[in-house]
């Protein structure tokens, strides 16, 4: 859904990008600042299989910076009876993070106190706000106890979160390409794109109009994002030193599309030029990534769950580091990507040495960090396997012709997956 008028570009209403989200609207939320009191608080969500009338089947999946409650968009593959996440075990619940711009609260929603979108005078909210008023949800909906906790980058942030509930409650989490703190190396990534950001002349300190928004900026953020999120080897085997097929993969109102599309002539050594200006093919997805992104995220948004990853530490408030993973008493499965350069493997081995009752697998991918939103097959195998060590009880008399096949992943709009479009490089 969009809304739009003579002469002004269309205001993109983000929520409604993701079809059949369900909300539970939460009268009160004391934010974990203590600076702030959010009212009348919307909470996205969706779920998949059914609750049991014990209500504890519960697999809560937690997702990542930019995604949304979708879990079929950008982890389908992981999705149905006899997969890893198991519709016919599992009653399966995904929502939506505070200061996303998918549904729940956020700088794009409303401000019940001043009937405007709250912008940038969004509070700032932490990965512990977000599992608060998750588990707050799953009360409302007749959880009584969580099997499993999923989550991949951010979302591992809350699956270490959930553990706090206690065991009890939680019986067992996976934490995957992600951090038990968020290194100085995550916050310096995150400062620059909000930086970027922040150069954009419209980004007006926030306060910018939904129809002018600072679409350069936060398209130039996502494609230094994405350069964390892959690895040079990703990007030396898919691209190389090849050109473009074309010059305009990307629409022509793009906001780069004029920037730099072509450098100055190259001359040879007699001062020649060798022929046209190239575009490079890792330049063209870069900007045809981020031209996407635009189209579907707020920058006010970008920035507060920039800020809020910069807020993740387990042990803040708890004691040290080290005591505050001995004391966790889930099953836990930390997975890790080797290539991983954003959360790197050694904080995976933290995490796994650190938690008593821990496995570590290691993916092997040279896609990067993004490896847990691609390697579709290696992640249904580890996770479908540590699920059934785990609670082999919860399969018993599960009537099914056979296990669940992993399918090609189809085009996503809010994972990594790129469908027909991977063939455009």
């Amino acid at each position: 859904m969009t809304t739009t008028s003579a002469n002004e570009a269309p205001v993109v209403d983000f929520a409604s990008l993701i079809p059949g989200q369900s909300f539970h609207i939460l009268d009160k939320v004391e934010l974990e600042t203590g600076e702030a009191v959010l009212t009348q608080v919307p909470i996205a969500y969706k779920t998949w299989g059914k609750l049991n009338e014990k209500g504890d089947n519960a697999m809560v999946i937690c997702h990542a910076l930019s995604g949304s409650t979708d879990v079929e968009d950008w982890w389908g593959p992981l999705l149905g009876p006899g997969l890893a996440f198991d519709t016919d075990v599992f009653f399966i619940f995904c929502a939506n993070v505070l200061g996303s711009p998918y549904g729940s609260a956020s700088p794009v929603t409303i401000n019940p106190e001043t009937g405007k979108p709250y912008g940038p005078d969004f509070p700032l909210t932490t990965i512990r706000d977000d599992v608060r008023c998750h588990k707050r949800v799953l009360d409302h909906l007749g959880v009584t106890q969580v099997q499993y906790v999923i989550g991949g980058s951010m979302g591992g942030m809350q699956a270490l979160e959930w553990c706090f509930f206690g065991d009890e409650y939680v019986k067992n989490v996976s934490a995957i390409a992600t951090s038990g703190r968020h290194s100085a190396w995550c916050i310096s990534w995150g400062e620059a794109q909000r930086q970027t950001i922040y150069s954009d002349p419209n980004y007006q300190d926030g306060y910018y109009s939904p129809q002018n928004p600072p679409k350069q900026g936060l398209s130039a953020a996502r494609m230094s994002a994405l350069m964390t999120y892959r690895s040079r080897n990703s990007f030396e085997t898919r691209f190389g030193r090849k050109t473009s097929k074309t010059n305009d993969l990307a629409p022509s109102d793009a906001p780069l599309d004029a920037f730099h599309k072509s450098n100055p002539p190259i001359t040879d050594i007699s001062g020649k030029s060798p022929g046209a200006p190239k575009v490079f093919s890792a330049q063209s997805y870069l900007r045809y990534q981020g031209q996407k992104f635009v189209n579907r995220f707020d920058a006010n948004c970008y920035i507060a769950i920039t800020r809020k990853l910069d807020t993740h530490d387990i042990s803040r408030g708890r004691g040290s580091f080290d005591d505050v993973l001995a004391s966790l008493n889930q099953n836990a499965l930390i997975i890790g990507i080797e290539t991983d350069g954003l959360f790197t493997i050694a904080e995976q081995y933290e995490l796994s040495e650190g938690i008593p009752n821990s496995e570590m697998i290691v993916v092997h991918s040279f896609e990067g960090h993004d490896g847990f939103l691609l390697e579709f097959e290696q992640m249904n195998k580890h996770l479908s396997g540590w699920i059934r060590r785990c609670t082999p009880e919860l399969f018993d008399g599960v009537q099914r012709a056979g296990e669940g096949k992993v399918e090609e992943s189809k085009k996503s709009l809010f994972g990594e997956a790129e469908g027909a479009d991977a063939l455009m490089w």
